[in-house]
């Protein structure tokens, strides 16, 4: 057989003397006096050897440049003389603020490359640009500071901007970033360039993009907020303080001018007065218009350097880095759907899609009246909170919370060491994202408390991109306060349970009685608990039962939004109950099966004997008459039919699973127990599935069971025993036709 396979070769792995062939996906050699390109995709000549001709690939020819023309220009196909050296490309080179020209206006190539130094004088103020081909105005600080493109001491340069030395300057910053997961504390290359900068650009200027920019760079830092630490979150505390005086932003306190809003505050408790204090100002329904069902989030988008990027809806998948089609996507808003979505993501495709982070600011819209569309601050839990003191972003205690605002669904900028341009050591991604929505208690017209973001960051050290994954989810849940339903659920218990005493003494006192003895024994109090133990998996029963359907019938019915379902972690006690009175009923059944194995059944035939039969006497030779017996065979054919009623029911066991599961799975009734307010009993294959809630489950079976149970019990009880047969009757007609009696 014929082998259809190739060598796996990169361009990374040709070396610097080949190339990669994208026609062969293969490694091919370069010609002489070349090297690979930049890309890797083609040939180069080398320093001091300037190109005669070019086709791409290989095909590529080399001429050495004369003695006293060393210089390759920067298209690679002239040689020119450099007076200011060379670069390691073999390129001309200028120093500081000059830029080079290799030909004239007209396009004439000059035998000697000039730098001509950019005029920084009053009059023009220009410095040359990054690629050093031409110059442009210099960076309004220098001029601000120095009155030149200059930035001499005492004058600080950091990040490209020139600031002047003097009292009051935020302090020093630290340009590491920690990745605690790791245990990794790298200096970042992007807090290098920027925090200093940043840090005085909106101190001193009130730079709406470096307060941005700073702020970005503190989320990236995981919200710290150390007293002792001069971080991004420390300069931002920093300013955010020395800047009281000049007001706040929307009446909110926690939001000062020219900064952005990252935390809202650190005051001990304030976490609980911002999640149920206030209640969020309008009602949703199951059963509306699109914006009663329908949660407007939308939020500010800014990149890594503070620029504004635009207003975006979260309806087409912004925060679910999962791969799915737009319906199932746009789904996760549904008010009242519980959305659950998780993938594992290849690192590779992360660091292709998520080369740049991009920060948020959410929030709810809602129609604030008069026609006018108003916004929602949704607050930010971050379980990653580093560095601080006083908050745990842990557990359910919402006084030791830190709240904030900004956050991340990736972020490969911070953990780059050495280089912009190089791919970055460790990334830090939103592996866990929660939007919880929480129902005020006792409300009839569907109010909520403010929605929370509890986000969950993971720190990936980048070893090979292609093999590595990360598996991340987002979940929108509600929930209610379930106490006041458990305080009616233990009544119930309780006095349910209670009368379930009550009725086992009764069948302990019944036992005792027929089995003539009035000692209350050993024996006695095991009977006595037995007997317990199923009444009560009867009290379980009708307690789960009554659960289910409750919320089958509140939860699907309703039009204002009362009640939400329980979450998976609220069930624990009805699955309890479940387990309990399966236990019971199982030791139940146990003891009846016990009781039934040895108990005494007695036969009694009443007939009287009729005639008389002859019988010799042995060793008389005699015959004398005796009274005829009454055949065995009489009480045998009792005891038979005695026997096969022992299975007759009042329903039919085939029938009731086989119709049970026809409403539930060719009728679609087990679409009822999804996690969503849809009471339909069809569902396209193109809609998000709602995860299955186990109350709504347990409660649609045992509502079908019950049901068709009932049904067959009076089609049994009124039609076929009336007219067809009553196995039990036609067995209490032969004993009596027999004259035999059965006692136990």
């Amino acid at each position: 057989a014929r082998a259809f396979s190739v060598p796996l070769q990169r361009p990374a792995d040709c070396g610097a003397h080949r190339y990669f062939d994208s026609s062969r996906l293969a490694c091919a050699p370069c010609g002489a006096h070349q090297r690979q390109s930049a890309g890797g995709s083609s040939c180069v000549c080398e320093p001091g050897y300037r190109m005669v001709f070019s086709n791409g690939g290989f095909s590529v020819t080399c001429e050495k440049c004369p003695e006293n023309m060393s210089g390759v220009t920067q298209d690679g196909w002239n040689c020119i003389s450099c007076p200011k050296g060379l670069t390691s490309e073999g390129n001309c080179k200028c120093p500081n603020n000059e830029i080079l020209v290799e030909r004239s206006m007209d396009g004439i190539l000059l035998n000697e490359a000039l730098c001509i130094r950019c005029n920084g004088s009053e009059q023009s103020f220009s410095a040359s640009d990054a690629s050093g081909s031409r110059c442009v105005r210099c960076e309004k600080t220098f001029i601000q500071v120095s009155k030149s493109c200059d930035c001499n001491t005492p004058n600080i340069l950091t990040g490209g901007l020139c600031f002047l030395a003097h009292e009051g300057l935020p302090p020093k910053g630290i340009a590491s970033v920690r990745f605690a997961q790791l245990g990794i504390t790298l200096t970042s290359a992007w807090f290098l360039k920027n925090l200093q900068s940043s840090a005085f650009a909106c101190w001193l200027h009130s730079n709406l993009t470096a307060c941005q920019a700073l702020g970005n760079m503190c989320v990236m830092n995981m919200n710290s907020l150390s007293s002792s630490s001069t971080d991004a979150c420390g300069l931002f505390q920093y300013i955010f303080v020395s800047t009281a005086r000049v007001g706040i932003v929307h009446s909110i306190p926690y939001w000062r001018h020219n900064l952005p809003w990252l935390y809202y505050g650190d005051q001990p408790g304030l976490a609980s007065q911002v999640l149920e204090k206030n209640h969020f100002p309008t009602t949703f329904t199951f059963k509306g218009t699109d914006k009663d069902v329908k949660l407007q989030f939308i939020a500010a988008s800014f990149d890594a350097a503070g620029n504004f990027l635009k207003w975006q809806s979260l309806e087409g998948g912004i925060l679910q880095l999962c791969p799915d089609t737009q319906t199932k996507l746009n789904a996760a808003y549904d008010f009242g759907t519980t959305y659950q979505q998780s993938c594992k993501i290849s690192v590779s495709k992360i660091l292709l899609d998520f080369a740049n982070p991009v920060f948020y600011d959410l929030f709810l819209e809602y129609n604030g009246g008069n026609g006018q569309q108003d916004l929602w601050a949704v607050p930010v839990l971050n379980l990653n909170l580093q560095y601080n003191e006083k908050f745990v972003n842990q557990g359910s205690n919402m006084n030791n919370w830190l709240l904030t605002r900004r956050f991340f669904l990736v972020d490969a900028l911070s953990g780059k060491e050495n280089d912009l341009r190089q791919p970055p050591r460790v990334i830090r991604i939103a592996s866990k994202i929660t939007i919880s929505i929480r129902l005020v208690s006792r409300t009839q017209r569907g109010t909520i408390y403010p929605p929370l973001v509890t986000v969950a960051y993971t720190d990936v050290l980048i070893q090979n991109p292609e093999t590595q994954t990360v598996m991340v989810s987002f979940t929108v849940s509600y929930e209610m306060n379930q106490s006041e339903a458990q305080i009616q659920t233990d009544i119930a218990l309780g006095v349910l349970g209670g009368l379930a005493v009550l009725w086992s003494l009764l069948k302990t006192a019944g036992w005792k009685r027929r089995t003539g003895s009035s000692i209350i024994d050993l024996q006695t109090f095991f009977k006595f608990l037995l007997f317990y133990a199923g009444d009560l998996a009867n009290v379980f029963f009708i307690i789960t039962v009554g659960t289910g359907i409750y919320w089958l019938v509140f939860f699907k019915a309703q039009q204002f939004v009362s009640v939400l379902l329980p979450l998976p972690s609220q069930e624990e006690d009805f699955v309890t109950y479940v387990a309990c009175a399966f236990s019971l009923k199982t030791l139940q059944f146990l003891h009846l099966l016990v009781s039934q194995l040895t108990v005494d059944i007695f036969f009694i035939d009443w007939e009287r004997p009729k005639g008389k039969v002859l019988k010799a006497v042995e060793g008389e030779g005699v015959v004398k008459s005796t009274v005829a017996p009454v055949s065995i065979w009489r009480t045998y054919f009792i005891a038979n039919e005695w026997n096969e009623i022992q299975t007759v029911r009042k329903i039919n066991p085939l029938f009731q699973v086989l119709a049970v599961l026809f409403f539930l799975e060719v009728l679609g009734f087990s679409n009822l127990a999804l996690m969503d307010a849809s009471s339909s009993l069809t569902r396209s294959s193109e809609s998000y599935v709602a995860p299955w809630s186990r109350i709504l489950r347990f409660g649609v079976s045992a509502a079908l069971w019950v049901a068709i149970a009932i049904l067959q019990v009076i089609f049994f009880a009124v039609i076929y025993e009336r007219f067809v047969e009553d196995k039990i009757s036609q067995f209490v007609d032969l004993c009596c036709v027999s004259n035999v009696s059965i006692s136990l």
